[in-house]
């Protein structure tokens, strides 16, 4: 018999890899109950509204990216490395915010979820570019941010081991 944490681990394990391959929008709660073998009313029971989905598959990024953000790394090079780690490790939920969920800074103040986005990407700029940044690590942090996300977005169909080592390499320069 199935308990329904199994029903409610099974759906957000379906919302995760359809969202990733679809993306948020492109994704129905009919979609995820086919998935599951669910009908729509059974995984609405669960997760109404579909934003909920969302929120609960954001909430471990988010528990990561507050420890991430607590530790005093011992340089630059070892807080890089984590940060491709996370990126590598949520980028299902990295996509769902950068192509579905987030709005333009230009867009207003935006929902509680946009401003702890944008908290989390300032103080990891913080910590990477450093208080009073000179102009050239201004561009190497914000270019080393952009690696990391699109880079973790846009490979999806790679193997993370893969595109961890890609993104080292990559951005160890920046």
């Amino acid at each position: 018999m199935t308990t329904p944490d199994d029903t409610r681990t099974r759906i957000l394990a379906a919302a995760r890899e359809l969202f990733a391959e679809r993306g948020y929008a492109g994704t129905s709660l009919a979609d995820i109950a086919a998935a599951v073998g669910l009908t729509k009313t059974a995984v609405a029971y669960h997760f109404h509204p579909k934003d909920r989905l969302a929120s609960e598959l954001l909430a471990p990024a988010a528990d990561d990216m507050l420890a991430l953000l607590g530790t005093d790394f011992p340089s630059r090079e070892a807080l890089v490395e984590a940060l491709v780690t996370f990126a590598v490790r949520y980028r299902s939920v990295i996509r769902l915010f950068m192509e579905d969920l987030a709005g333009d800074d230009a867009d207003g103040p935006g929902t509680e979820r946009e401003a702890t986005v944008r908290s989390f990407r300032d103080e990891i700029f913080t910590r990477l570019a450093g208080e009073d940044p000179t102009p050239e690590m201004r561009l190497r942090s914000w270019a080393l941010l952009g690696a990391l996300q699109w880079g973790a977005v846009k490979t999806m169909d790679v193997p993370e081991e893969q595109v961890r080592d890609a993104l080292l390499a990559s951005v160890r320069s920046l």
